[in-house]
């Protein structure tokens, strides 16, 4: 079963992916709560797909993504946005994210990209 992490600083929006990532079976979770802790936890985890928010404290996620990246050039982040973030979104793609979803989350839109991130 695929590993997958979840970094968002807000708890409620890492439940609500990991309820979407559980109820079809797509992996199991594990959690970061800033970009620091993703980082970490992607060095001793190896997560096949990280789900990263892209503004949060301590670190943000293109800092991150950057760290992740260097450290495993195929690792597979995709960096969620708010609406209007786009100039952030396309930075994060330059970092090396390989797909982004746009918050407030759609369900199919979740799954359709983690699925394709997977494969």
């Amino acid at each position: 079963m695929s590993k997958i992490m979840i970094v968002d600083d807000a708890a409620f929006m890492r439940m609500m992916i990991k309820d979407i990532i559980t109820k079809n079976n797509l992996g199991t979770v594990i959690e970061a709560e800033d970009g620091s802790v993703a980082v970490e936890k992607y060095n001793q985890e190896k997560p096949d797909l990280v789900l990263m928010d892209i503004t949060m404290p301590e670190m943000d996620g293109i800092q991150a993504v950057k760290q992740i990246v260097k450290k495993d050039p195929n690792a597979k982040v995709v960096m969620c946005s708010a609406m209007g973030q786009q100039a952030m979104v396309i930075e994060a793609i330059q970092a090396g994210a390989k797909d982004f979803i746009v918050k407030p989350f759609q369900p199919d839109r979740v799954i359709e990209a983690v699925k394709k991130m997977l494969k």
